[in-house]
């Protein structure tokens, strides 16, 4: 059972923009469904790595990456209460973003189980055909025992 649009919709606004660090890097959610999302981090220049390139740093697009892969991740698990982190993040990367751009970043959930959630997600700036990172990510889904009675 999918959790309700507001639900769903609250959970992804603290996702992507509600925890100190993305807020700091300044995502912004671009959209959420069941078991998806998406999100983008703007370039600013705080975040280059090398002033003479004008590229966004890689750590900013990993963290993108693992950030939007916990959203469709929480998105899939939704309708029940729960608490998640990251078990395994793999990321291959392409290329560099283009300079003076940012990234956007779509995952999927693809397979939850009782106790953890694999997605994949993709990365990039100006082309989606041409990206700029893929990720590969499992993470625990932690739920409420529930109670016993004696």
């Amino acid at each position: 059972m999918a959790a309700d649009p507001e639900t769903l919709n609250l959970l992804a606004q603290t996702m992507a923009g509600g925890t100190p660090q993305s807020s700091a890097l300044g995502f912004r959610l671009i959209s959420v469904s069941e078991a998806r999302g998406s999100i983008e981090v703007p370039w600013r220049e705080d975040l280059v790595v090398d002033p003479d390139t004008q590229v966004i740093a890689g750590g900013v697009v990993t963290s993108l990456l693992d950030h939007t892969c916990g959203l469709a991740m929480a998105a899939a698990a939704s309708s029940q209460p729960f608490s998640t982190a990251t078990l395994d993040l793999r990321i291959d990367y392409m290329r560099a973003a283009a300079p003076r751009l940012g990234v956007t970043c779509e995952a999927h959930c693809y397979k939850l189980t009782r106790t953890i959630g694999f997605v994949r997600a993709e990365a990039w700036d100006v082309d989606r055909s041409d990206l700029v990172a893929t990720a590969q990510a499992a993470f625990v889904l932690n739920r409420p025992k529930p109670e016993t009675s004696a």
